[in-house]
């Protein structure tokens, strides 16, 4: 049985808003999945070559340039012929590999742009939940699940975004009850939390962030 939905974020350090939103916004679609979510490495990493390749879905937020590694994470990815969604922040100003890498782009079928927060959450959790439903029968979805993220798409701007605290901006791992209980660490409620409920999510930090 699938369990977590492996996501990997290409994305450089002038985008730390969107970066750090995206954990919290993974905890908002209704699936029972866990989630986890690696970033671009702000130094040397060896193991990021197997993560980009193993991942479920690829996103690359792009902004001001197209600084290392993301361009080799791109390419990883173009490789084995996946086509990652690229985000583009407009409205910024950008550098001259930054500007010839979206002309370069211009005709990719899997862009879109937005300009603020609020854009990006909305293009980030209808393409990742279209995905998931996309994928139904992979990630073993109940028809409960398929439903309510339906649901959950057709109606994105009138849900009430779903904040929980926790330490974004890293490789992280975000657990569901439901369907996986850690065996190598504590699974923690939301201090609000006092009876675990079917949907909850919770904050894990493991020994180790890379598999």
């Amino acid at each position: 049985m699938v369990d977590t939905f492996n996501l990997y974020v290409s994305t450089s350090n002038d985008l730390l808003d969107e970066r750090e939103l995206v954990g919290h916004l993974a905890t908002e679609i209704p699936v029972t999945l866990g989630w986890q979510i690696n970033f671009s490495p702000s130094g040397k990493d060896s193991g990021i070559k197997q993560l980009v390749l193993d991942t479920d879905f690829h996103l690359v937020i792009f902004g001001e340039d197209i600084r290392a590694p993301i361009g080799y994470e791109w390419q990883l990815s173009r490789n084995i012929r996946r086509f990652p969604l690229i985000l583009v922040k407009d409205g910024i100003a950008r550098t001259i590999a930054g500007v010839d890498f979206l002309k370069h782009i211009s005709s990719y079928p899997n862009l879109l742009h937005y300009t603020s927060m609020t854009d990006f959450r909305k293009v980030f959790l209808t393409s990742i939940g279209k995905n998931l439903l996309d994928r139904a029968n992979y990630f073993e979805l109940k028809s409960r699940e398929i439903k309510e993220t339906t649901k959950f798409i057709e109606d994105i701007e009138d849900v009430e975004p779903n904040l929980i605290d926790k330490v974004t901006g890293e490789d992280s791992i975000i657990l569901t009850r439901e369907r996986f209980m850690p065996r190598n660490g504590v699974l923690l409620q939301p201090p609000d939390d006092q009876e675990p409920s079917s949907r909850g999510h919770s904050n894990y930090r493991p020994e180790s962030r890379h598999r």
